[in-house]
């Protein structure tokens, strides 16, 4: 191995640390208690180090926060398109999003109970427009496009559905994380019976029969 290759596996490695330092601090104290002292206090560095790797702190937030967006866009765009309806990809597709976000549940929380602007460049999806710039958003808005293909229904109302979905669903993310003790039978039902079910429902209250 030559010199500048070893060079950038040892600051990829340093990288990955302070990564992880984060990621540890923000699932433990939440977002809004992530500071550079904290992180070089968990890796046993001093502060300074940490900035030859990173600019500041919004940088390895955002960092953290992409790779955690990440998990969720890849969940909700594994869905298989072949030999499967809108309504059946629509139904996999709030499972997978609710497993994913369930497999990092103090991440999850951390970052969409944090009201600073960089968690909110991740999180917000309430905005007009939304559907058009968040990957997971427009996967569902897509989705619930091809379901009503057929119908006369505005672009804007289907964001609206798709706005609506993805907060109910996070809700329900939220409250199986908190209330973690309801074993995993009923887990499992509640997921299953909100997505296909409670989810199905709010789509078909815009359709025309």
């Amino acid at each position: 191995m030559t010199i500048e290759k070893r060079r950038e596996r040892e600051i990829e490695e340093m990288r990955e640390l302070i990564l992880s330092a984060a990621s540890s601090i923000i699932s433990d104290e939440g977002i809004d208690k992530l500071s550079i002292r904290k992180i070089a206090k968990k890796i046993e560095y001093s502060p300074s180090i940490i900035y030859h790797y990173f600019n500041d702190k919004e940088e390895i937030l955002n960092n953290v926060m992409q790779r955690g967006y990440k998990k969720i866009v890849s969940a909700v765009s594994s869905v298989e398109l072949k030999n499967s309806s809108a309504e059946e990809r629509l139904v996999e597709m709030t499972k997978n999003y609710i497993m994913a976000a369930l497999e990092m549940p103090d991440k999850f929380m951390a970052a969409h109970l944090s009201k600073s602007e960089e968690a909110l460049k991740h999180t917000s999806s309430l905005y007009k427009g939304a559907a058009k710039e968040k990957p997971a958003l427009s996967f569902l808005f897509q989705c619930l496009k091809d379901i009503y293909k057929n119908q006369e229904i505005d672009e804007d109302t289907i964001e609206l559905t798709a706005q609506v979905i993805a907060v109910s669903t996070l809700g329900l993310i939220m409250k199986i994380i908190i209330e973690k003790d309801i074993g995993e039978e009923q887990r499992k039902r509640l997921i299953d019976f909100y997505s296909k079910d409670i989810v199905l429902r709010i789509v078909k209250g815009n359709k025309i029969d």
